[in-house]
């Protein structure tokens, strides 16, 4: 029996041909010989990292960027191989790669299914030429179905596609034809996202024609109806899964660690980790971050914003990280963790939520565990109820 600690991994690969105008990520264009010296520099850190974490087994591995998929396959197949090499890999490891229909060819299809990845994340955004155009894709919509016929044609038997709903000039029609065409395909997952414009980028500064609040929620109410009948459950705010309710085979491991606060560790430019209840991030300077890990053999200086989440952290994450899940939070959970109930902390917001019907409370067979899960009418206004469970 393997008594290591659970751990998921995430590889940041920050480039691409070139940004959306609606990305807020940590990406960009760059020279080969940038691109290079990082993946030498990455190299470096995983090595460095799977001696500090030896008492970890990986449980999860996702790259993600940028466009993971732009850099030649042979960068992302050994960064894979580095990671193998370095960490004790859990057997039902799942390893997932982001990938743009632009540059997703099959032969770096082929090669990263060879690798190891098992898991796809193909980012459609739209099956609306229009709509593609508008956002500053690279890739139309017939890229997109070779994308995915390349991918099943290379052995991926999971695979997720990101569709995005509320764009400018998008109607209720042309974004349900998208769903519908996503649907014919019948991958194992589906993520719906709505557009957020974020301060920072080039379409925050645009006069966008977006749709108006009113028919945004419709998008969202008739994307659940319409991928329910279709047979994917929703198991998150904006993730969906190919199976049952309670079939989470082809759910994602790895976002489910975000959400349950499960331990991650974040490896390349900006990443993010949390690791025993303690949060820090990479820093962000490309040039900084290759200079530091070759001028030292430590995380020393490519580390920032380290703190030690305190017990008030750690609740108020639990509830709201864990209140995105359809299936809620584990009220057991809590007290094993925090040795009090919820309702000890909770109690007024726990009443206030139940009373107007945007909070449930049930018993889970399997577990015999008491939940609290947002209802139907609860998750249309998650982000009001989850505010609500930060301790002041």
């Amino acid at each position: 029996m393997n008594m290591r600690k659970e751990i998921s991994l995430y590889i940041h690969i920050p480039f691409c041909e070139r940004k959306c105008l609606y990305c807020d990520f940590l990406s960009f264009n760059a020279q080969k010989d940038l691109m290079d010296s990082y993946f030498e520099t990455l190299s470096k850190e995983i090595q460095l990292s799977g001696k500090a974490y030896e008492d970890y087994r990986a449980t999860s591995v996702f790259f993600g960027g940028g466009t993971p998929s732009f850099p030649d396959h042979d960068k992302i197949c050994g960064t894979l191989n580095q990671i193998k090499e370095s960490f004790t890999m859990d057997e039902n490891c799942e390893i997932s790669i982001e990938a743009n229909p632009a540059s997703a060819i099959y032969d770096k299809l082929l090669a990263y299914r060879n690798a190891g990845f098992n898991r796809l994340s193909i980012g459609a955004q739209s099956l609306n030429d229009e709509e593609l155009k508008i956002l500053g894709r690279l890739h139309d919509s017939k890229q997109f179905y070779e994308t995915y016929e390349n991918a099943r044609k290379a052995g991926f038997s999971n695979i997720n596609i990101d569709i995005m709903s509320a764009l400018p000039g998008q109607s209720l029609e042309s974004y349900m034809d998208t769903v519908g065409k996503v649907v014919e395909l019948k991958p194992e997952h589906i993520s719906a996202y709505s557009l957020i414009i974020e301060e920072g980028t080039p379409f925050y500064d645009m006069d966008l024609e977006l749709p108006d609040e009113e028919e945004d929620r419709l998008m969202y109410h008739k994307t659940k109806k319409y991928l329910a009948e279709s047979g994917y459950h929703r198991y998150e705010i904006s993730n969906y899964a190919l199976g049952e309710q309670l079939d989470d085979t082809y759910e994602c491991f790895h976002n489910k660690a975000y959400w349950i606060r499960s331990n991650y560790l974040g490896l390349g430019l900006g990443a993010s980790s949390m690791v025993e209840n303690v949060r820090w991030s990479n820093i962000r300077n490309i040039k900084d971050y290759i200079a530091f890990m070759a001028e030292d053999s430590s995380f020393d200086r490519i580390r920032e914003n380290a703190e030690k989440l305190t017990l008030e952290d750690r609740m108020e994450e639990f509830m709201f990280l864990g209140l995105r899940l359809v299936r809620g939070v584990d009220l057991h959970e809590f007290k094993a963790l925090f040795k009090r109930t919820a309702e000890e902390v909770y109690e007024e917001v726990i009443y206030k939520y139940v009373e107007m019907g945007l909070l449930h409370r049930y018993v889970e067979e399997k577990s015999g565990h008491e939940y609290l899960c947002l209802t139907e009418k609860g998750l249309d206004v998650s982000n009001t109820v989850m505010a609500d469970f930060l301790i002041e």
